[in-house]
């Protein structure tokens, strides 16, 4: 017998190819979980799941761009037609674009609505019914959804007005979610990292991201894998456990 807690479960993680994503499928996988790395870049996903085989692991790379709902539902399928079942969603994926009201293109706001909400409605949707039979059939008698939401739901900062509104958003969808899959032993939580040194930065303007490398600067920011092991801590808890919400922040910070 393994003494592996998600042996034999499968895991789909978006946002694979790096930062918090890689580190959460990595973590899974050590956990036991064969691990399904949805994300766009097919490169970093590769790289990312050979790691996992070299540590002994089992993970597939999955191509996808799950803003497109059709996309969204082929990369649950493509998990199930490859892994056999689906235990396990993290919906990871997002993009975190600063900058004020009078300043953004409106299309910077239409990029974080379609990572941050639309595509983790998607790929919920697509996944829920096989979640449901997981619960039923699985010696854990459990299956889990994890949305990776933001300290930015609880404290709206200047110039993260729409990044805040998502993840505001997650957390209130997220709850109602829990409410509805009682009945099905299907748990869902939310984790809110709050710093994390990750390439989410590197997506902002000049000007925002050095004021937030300044920021980070003056703090030792949590790492990927800080927060992957709050999400592996979630999804091995025994069935008569539910961790709801979990905020995560680092020792320096202040907000």
């Amino acid at each position: 017998m393994s003494d592996q807690p998600l042996d034999g479960a499968v895991a789909l993680v978006t946002g694979a190819s790096s930062g918090i994503g890689a580190a959460t499928a990595r973590r899974l996988a050590r956990e036991g979980a064969a691990v399904a790395l949805v994300a766009r870049r097919r490169d970093r996903l590769r790289e990312v799941a050979s790691g996992i085989a070299a540590a002994g692991g089992h993970a597939v790379a999955v191509e996808a761009d799950i803003t497109e709902p059709d996309r969204a539902e082929g990369a649950v399928q493509e998990t199930l037609d490859r892994l056999g079942r689906l235990d396990i969603l993290v919906n990871n994926a997002g993009i975190r674009l600063l900058s004020s009201a009078l300043h953004t293109a409106v299309e910077e706001w239409d990029r974080m609505v379609a990572l941050n909400v639309a595509a983790l409605l998607h790929i919920t949707h697509a996944a829920v019914p096989h979640l449901i039979y997981a619960a039923s059939t699985s010696p854990r008698q459990t299956a889990d959804v994890v949305n990776v939401g933001s300290a930015a739901a609880r404290a709206a900062r200047p110039s993260s007005s729409v990044y805040s509104l998502t993840k505001s958003g997650l957390s209130a969808f997220s709850e109602s979610l829990r409410r509805e899959l009682l009945g099905e032993r299907v748990r869902v939580s939310v984790v809110e990292p709050g710093a994390v040194d990750t390439e989410l930065v590197d997506h902002l303007n000049e000007t925002t991201r050095d004021a937030a490398r300044r920021q980070l600067a003056g703090m030792e920011a949590l790492r990927p894998e800080d927060v992957a092991d709050a999400i592996g801590y979630i999804v091995t808890r025994e069935r008569r456990v539910a961790v709801s919400q979990m905020l995560v922040r680092a020792g320096d910070q202040t907000w």
